[in-house]
């Protein structure tokens, strides 16, 4: 039997369902396997008392230290983040949190991995744990927690000194394992390990299906799906619509950016065929993105979008920009476009689609290769060679 401790400061709580679901799909899958035990540590950050009371952090204090989610044993420690030190701290606050913590589960579950699913500041805190118990690490990157954190002044030595020190290394793309590399020389090479994707859920619909569904006309529809950031640039997109009459855009996704994107598209004057539909829980998506005809992303970095992944399984060509596994993932016309990241670059490509629409069982062939049995059976691989 194999004994999992998987750590991760990017799982869903009740406060945000959708925050890294797919780290709790994966980990689900693992869960499942007959020859493993697993037991996940998702660690909570917040600032130092009373900043951890406000209005702003009160969701995520209320979140319980241990519960049972969607059947997987989690347990939510909490960790300091010490604002304006820019990460610094992160590592050292989050392994001086789980020291206790894990002191306390190896007594009943002496795990024999700490497989860690994002970069900062899980893998090197995992990595000082793995030294204290004895136990292999493997440490995945994801996207942001290599392009951002690994390139921050005061946190990239720690992340290329973890890429030096991991027992294993995973990557959602052979990008990002080139990304991981160019950080410091690890002393094996990063396995390419893709996301998967639900096939009762993502492709079960037709379009016009769909879109009865939503109550939606035969319009032109983008959807773009993607968290309210700068770092997604929902801002192209919206600029790209402007210049395509009778288009519309449905944007998923809730963040920071609301306001300023909400103003550039009063400025347009597109409010009539642009809409902010925030946050909508995951088990909805598959009918939004099966009744779009193009999934447009204009991200300025990725590692490997689950949103292009499940957009494509939807039968929904995406157009995206050159970022992170882009190319692996338009491999073939039916797949999409590759755009520079300009407004009029985004209204072409879309406005080609739109033209010359791809047949839905075509497009859905691109992402066949992506599936939760595949992502698992690599996992359990991986961690089990490891262990040995």
């Amino acid at each position: 039997m194999l004994r999992v401790l998987t750590l991760s400061t990017l799982f869903p709580d009740a406060s945000r369902p959708n925050f890294g679901i797919f780290v709790e799909r994966q980990t689900g899958g693992l869960a499942a396997h007959p020859d493993v035990a697993l037991k996940v540590v998702a660690p909570i950050g917040l600032p130092p008392f009373p900043l951890s009371m406000t209005r702003r952090y009160r969701a995520l204090t209320a979140q319980p230290r241990r519960e049972c989610w969607n059947g997987l044993d989690v347990y939510r420690p909490r960790f300091i983040n010490i604002p304006g030190t820019g990460g610094r701290w992160h590592a050292a606050m989050l392994t001086r949190a789980l020291v206790p913590l894990l002191d306390q589960l190896r007594r009943d579950f002496r795990f024999d991995i700490i497989d860690t699913e994002f970069f900062f500041p899980d893998g090197p805190a995992a990595l000082a744990l793995g030294r204290r118990y004895g136990v292999p690490v493997s440490i995945k990157a994801r996207g942001a927690d290599i392009h951002y954190w690994g390139h921050a002044r005061r946190t990239a030595g720690q992340v290329a000194q973890a890429v030096r020190d991991a027992d294993g290394l995973l990557a959602v793309s052979q990008a990002m394992a080139g990304d991981i590399a160019a950080l410091a020389t690890p002393h094996m090479p990063v396995a390419v390990h893709h996301t998967g994707i639900d096939r009762s859920a993502f492709g079960v619909e037709s379009r016009k299906e769909a879109r009865a569904a939503l109550d939606i006309d035969d319009s032109p529809l983008i959807v773009s799906l993607g968290a309210l950031i700068a770092r997604k640039r929902h801002d192209i997109v919206i600029g790209a619509i402007a210049a395509l009459p009778g288009v519309r855009l449905h944007i998923i996704g809730e963040g920071p950016e609301r306001a300023r994107l909400q103003a550039q598209i009063d400025r347009l004057g597109i409010g009539d065929r642009v809409t902010l539909l925030g946050a909508i829980a995951h088990a909805h998506l598959p009918r939004h993105l099966a009744a779009a005809n193009v999934m447009a992303l204009a991200s300025a970095s990725e590692g490997l979008a689950n949103a292009w992944v499940e957009a494509l399984a939807s039968g929904t060509p995406i157009v995206i920009t050159d970022a992170g596994g882009a190319r692996e993932m338009v491999t073939a016309p039916a797949a999409g476009r590759i755009a520079e990241p300009t407004p009029e670059a985004f209204a072409e490509e879309i406005a080609d689609l739109l033209a010359h629409p791809p047949p839905a069982e075509t497009v859905k062939a691109t992402a066949r290769r992506f599936s939760w049995e595949v992502n698992t059976a690599a996992l359990y691989d991986h961690l089990a060679r490891l262990v040995r």
